[in-house]
């Protein structure tokens, strides 16, 4: 006789859903990461540039396209998770914002993130979102 019983197909058939299992949910984990990042280093792009523009002009911008960006009021990151804007820039600071736009468990986790002209990071609802690798 040859070929594949019940038996062993049954058994592996067992064997790749406990690999499905255990590696899914530190998949999930590593794809909300990479979106994160995307928002941060978004965030922090614009940083860079609203300094730039700062210097050139003596004032902050609201304008998305003046600082490098594909369009304005909102822009949205490649994956689709965040929009970023600028609520808030004037002669003195600005606020620059990356909102979560997705549900799930990331919603619950790092759903905003901000930085300022000071250069003052803050995230939420979990202050340590800048940060956390995990």
């Amino acid at each position: 006789m040859r070929g594949v019983t019940l038996v062993e197909l049954m058994i592996v058939i067992v064997i790749i859903s406990i690999l499905a299992a255990v590696s899914y949910p530190s998949y999930r984990e590593f794809a909300a990461r990479a979106k994160r990042s995307e928002a941060k280093a978004a965030l922090l792009q614009i940083a860079t540039n609203q300094e730039r523009t700062y210097l050139q002009n003596n004032t902050f911008t609201q304008d998305l396209q003046t600082l490098g960006f594909s369009s304005t009021p909102i822009f949205t990151t490649a994956s689709g998770s965040y929009d970023i804007t600028i609520p808030n820039a004037d002669a003195a600071n600005f606020t620059a914002t990356a909102t979560y736009k997705l549900g799930g468990a990331e919603s619950a986790k790092c759903n905003v993130f901000t930085v300022d002209g000071a250069g003052v990071k803050t995230s939420g609802p979990d202050p340590d979102c800048w940060t956390r690798t995990r």
